[in-house]
């Protein structure tokens, strides 16, 4: 085993191969070790996030070390059949790459039976292993912008099916009609890690109509705006905002839902966690409770009844008009007391990037696997909001206390001033050049119009040159983690990245500052300070405290 740092809260466990790391992964959920809060695996690697309060580094990477690594002979009950209609556009080429016929392919992929090893990439995108061991062809040079949902595909020596269309780099040689994700379903993910698949050539099965045999597409998991969000849905005397203007974007957003990796899915949540919490406790909700987060300025919403609202985060000038039009300025950082017919408009912020809107007793929105949390990568959560959505409101919960004001932010960010976000180096840094290494902290890095809540496209002069080639297999990627493609300029991974990746990655944001990226505006400057240097972790010399880093400034 190898230890790899990722963040104060995060390690990487890499292994020799999927059987140990498969091993590994049974032994610490057979038996699992305090403070660790979420096991990510992927095909050589587990990625390990812990709570520093509860466990030391030294102490976790000491238990990891421990676990015995003898495969289990244990094999899963659960056996998924997918029918697979083998027409996808590289299934020549695959055969080409291979010197067999198309037809021998399909044999070769309908012959073996698969495992679910781990799940990533897409909620319901699980890698299978196991297949034929001739169908071991790379990715594609240049992955196609649109895949479709349902589409079978090839990558080393996986397999995997799209859940939904999105961009992706594998071999395609066929579709399925069977739904890989499905919220009607009590596990949405049909598969899970552990199960067994086979793929079915569709064109030897007798059926009528495969529309009626399997589900049809897969579903979309983000709701689209529903009967929760016009008039009629209201109770008698419910009080509601309504959405006069949206902004550039508007979405539900709490804490995030954990304990979805099984599933392919990431946590998702507000960019900004402190400002969401300010904002509840300002009205006398719950801090985890869902509040909107807009991006920019122009969200306009009128109250129906009376309602008690706050507005945190970025510092933007707030509006409020009232029904006969009087005009004037509030302050943001404080509860608001809206009469019926208030109008409340956010402006476009002087410093960050994202406001955090609460109302007394909370938004009556539905949860979806446990979050109200909109996950724009993923494609789970709540729908953005539209114009003319009524937002309703549930009752303020008896003895809920309304806070007194409070400040903005200190060091929100401005194009004005450099941004500094501490990183801790790893866990691929040594995947880099040295001249790529100091570079990252040496240079500044503006953030590009391409920036959105999965992450901060960045731009510097000097590229991120790799020492090392080849494809790096897919791993787990936490919060804050500046992963590097091809191109040499960093993505810094925010709210809504993907689950696991297969770009290295260079450094991650050290988890006090997250906040602070999350307010960060498309244009500014960032400069990256790294607290700890790249050191490869071993059980007798990791430190003794995951807090306790040396500030090399």
């Amino acid at each position: 085993m190898r230890f790899l740092p990722v963040s104060l809260n995060a390690l990487l466990v890499e292994l020799s191969d999927l059987d140990q790391t498969l091993a590994l992964l049974a032994s610490l959920q057979r038996d699992p070790l305090p403070g660790v809060e979420e096991l990510v695996p992927a095909a050589r690697t587990i990625l390990v996030r812990f709570r520093p309060a509860s466990v030391g580094l030294a102490t976790l990477v000491q238990a990891i070390a421990g676990r015995n690594l003898a495969p289990s002979a244990e094999r899963g009950s659960t056996l998924i059949e997918i029918p697979v209609r083998y027409d996808g556009e590289d299934l020549a080429e695959v055969a080409q790459r291979l010197g067999i016929t198309p037809a021998e392919v399909v044999r070769r992929h309908t012959g073996s039976e698969y495992t679910v090893a781990f799940t990533g990439f897409a909620p319901g995108f699980a890698y299978l292993s196991g297949g034929h061991p001739s169908l071991d062809v790379p990715r594609r040079s240049t992955p196609r912008t649109r895949i479709p949902a349902g589409a079978v595909g090839l990558a080393g020596t996986f397999s995997g099916v799209y859940p939904q269309a999105s961009p992706g780099g594998w071999q395609i040689i066929g579709v399925t009609p069977v739904a890989m994700w499905d919220l009607d379903r009590e596990q949405p993910a049909l598969l899970q890690p552990g199960y067994r698949v086979r793929f079915v050539d569709i064109a030897t099965l007798d059926v009528e109509s495969e529309t009626d045999t399997w589900a049809g597409a897969s579903k979309s998991a983000i709701d689209a705006p529903d009967s929760g969000r016009t008039r009629d849905a209201l109770a008698p005397e419910q009080t509601a905002l309504q959405v006069r203007a949206t902004g550039l974007l508007t979405v539900f957003q709490d804490l995030g839902r954990h304990g979805q990796a099984g599933q392919g899915v990431s946590a998702s949540g507000a960019m900004d966690q402190a400002a969401l919490k300010a904002a509840n406790r300002l009205v006398g909700n719950p801090s985890n409770g869902a509040a909107l987060e807009t991006v920019g300025g122009g969200l306009q919403l009128q109250s129906l009844g009376e309602t008690v609202v706050a507005v945190t985060g970025a510092d933007a000038p707030l509006t409020l008009r009232t029904a006969d039009g009087r005009q004037w300025s509030p302050p943001s950082h404080q509860a608001l007391a809206l009469a019926d017919g208030d109008l409340l408009s956010i402006g476009q912020p002087r410093a960050g990037a994202r406001c955090y809107v609460a109302a007394r007793g909370g938004f009556a929105i539905a949860p979806v696997l446990g979050s109200c949390a909109t996950d724009t990568l993923a494609g789970v959560g709540p729908a953005p909001l539209s114009v003319g959505d009524l937002l309703g409101l549930q009752p303020s919960p008896a003895g809920a206390v309304v806070s007194e004001p409070a400040l903005p932010a200190a060091d929100l960010p401005t194009l004005e001033q450099e941004v500094v976000l501490d990183v801790v180096m790893g866990p691929r840094t040594d995947w880099f050049t040295p001249e790529a290494v100091a570079s990252l902290a040496t240079q500044r890095w503006q953030v590009t119009p391409q920036s959105n809540r999965v992450g901060l496209r960045l731009a510097g002069d000097m590229l991120l040159e790799r020492a090392m080639g080849g494809e790096l297999p897919s791993e787990g990627t936490a919060l804050g983690a500046l992963q590097v493609p091809p191109s040499g300029q960093p993505v810094l991974f925010l709210a809504d990245h993907p689950l696991t990746g297969g770009y290295p990655v260079i450094a991650a944001v050290a988890p006090y500052h997250l906040d602070r990226a999350g307010q960060i505006p498309v244009g500014a400057w960032l400069r990256f300070n790294p607290i700890r240097a790249f050191e490869e972790l071993t059980p007798a010399a990791a430190p003794g405290d995951a807090g306790t880093f040396r500030d090399l400034r």
